[in-house]
């Protein structure tokens, strides 16, 4: 017992020497858009495209805050209504006849139904591109942004200088989440400690890397290379379309940009556990490709790496081994140490970097009850929308 509790603990710390030594930093959490980037000698036109579904209650805040932004260039705005069963529509067309004052344009359009074999935001930005192709837009670059998203009035300038002044083909921003309710502080830090972890930003960034990826909610994306690349025809089908797109832009060549959002925010709510649950298990899976191998893998991994040391620390009374102990709680604080800047990034007091470890439990059992649905022939369920397993 005593040589098992000191391999689960050494593994432990081997897994965090290397993820903090050889994972690109992506514990730093430290990639940011400039708050006075250089600017372009010319302000492309851009068209934003805002796919809509159910979202009645953040819409018009939504659409208010694209109206206000401060871009030189030429701007249009255009949601497109995505078959919803609530009052978007209305409150969307509502919220575009308040912004007739405000110098940038915004239309509302109705997507067709759902076509088979898409999903349904990536059907209702293809729909977005289709009319912008048969319009009179000036559109050098396509801003996809989500219906419960708020961008302060600077968002589109700074990411269109990004874009031109580092010759990137898109830039994207992982929006800040609400984190306030008791499931939000434990959940949401570490849902982006997890995922700059998958996708590390810095190797993102970086050219001679293949790692990609993106935040669906703010992404800037030049209209010439997403045509080269195939459109979003060739992603039709993905339900992680961010990272999807992220790959498909960087492998023919161009640069792509990843950052966190200092204050472009999420109006979604994540007050039960239920809701939040549904939003990972509908995905985790589909980031496994459904595999039963990875699936085992990952949830291994995550219990020796998260999981592990801080056990063996806190059972230390019942299993006495002091030289285990001793060995998970330099782990624990390692652990503790990567968290804490992702942390400080959600304005939480550092003491919540100790509570990575009930997070990623909870984290195991949520992919856990994804492979259950996806075995069990239900698929993944976003928005009153079904999508079954292949």
């Amino acid at each position: 017992m005593d040589n098992l509790l000191i391999a689960l603990a050494s593994a432990s710390l081997a897994a965090w020497g290397m993820l903090l030594l050889f994972r690109h930093g992506f514990w730093r959490a430290d990639q940011r858009l400039d708050d006075e980037p250089t600017e372009p000698a010319r302000w492309p036109g851009v068209v934003a495209l805002v796919p809509a579904r159910n979202e009645e209650t953040s819409v018009a805040h939504c659409l208010g805050a694209l109206a206000e932004q401060d871009y030189p260039g030429r701007f249009s705005v255009i949601l497109i209504n995505d078959g919803s069963t609530d009052k978007t529509a209305e409150a969307a067309r509502q919220a575009a006849g308040k912004t007739i004052e405000h110098e940038h344009h915004i239309k509302v359009i109705d997507a067709p139904p759902l076509e088979t074999g898409w999903a349904g935001k990536l059907w209702a930005l293809q729909h977005g591109i289709d009319h912008v192709a048969s319009s009179s837009y000036a559109a050098d670059y396509f801003w996809f942004t989500d219906a419960d998203i708020v961008n302060e009035p600077d968002t589109l300038r700074r990411l269109v200088a990004k874009a031109e002044t580092e010759d990137l083909a898109m830039v994207s921003l992982m929006v800040r989440l609400a984190c306030t309710s008791l499931w939000e502080r434990l959940l949401v830090p570490a849902f982006i400690f997890f995922f700059q972890m998958l996708y590390p930003f810095r190797a993102i960034n970086d050219p001679s890397q293949s790692v990609a990826g993106a935040a669906g909610g703010c992404v800037l994306v030049h209209g010439r290379a997403l045509e080269h690349a195939g459109g979003l025809a060739a992603l039709k089908d993905r339900l992680i379309d961010d990272c999807a797109l992220g790959a498909l832009i960087k492998a023919r060549g161009n640069g792509i940009w990843l950052g966190l959002a200092e204050r472009s925010l999420s109006l979604r709510r994540y007050t039960k556990l239920s809701e939040f649950w549904q939003m990972v298990a509908r995905s985790a899976f589909v980031q496994l490709k459904h595999s039963t191998w990875l699936l085992a893998g990952s949830v291994m991994a995550m219990v020796v790496t998260f999981l592990g040391a801080p056990l063996i620390v806190l059972t230390t009374p019942l299993h006495g081994d002091l030289a285990a102990a001793a060995i998970g709680a330099v782990s624990f604080a390692l652990m503790s140490l990567a968290y804490l800047p992702t942390v400080r990034y959600h304005r939480m007091a550092g003491t919540n970097a100790l509570l990575l470890a009930p997070a990623a439990a909870l984290y195991i059992l949520m992919t856990l009850d994804s492979a259950r649905r996806h075995w069990t022939g239900h698929g993944a369920t976003w928005k009153d929308r079904a999508y079954q397993p292949k």
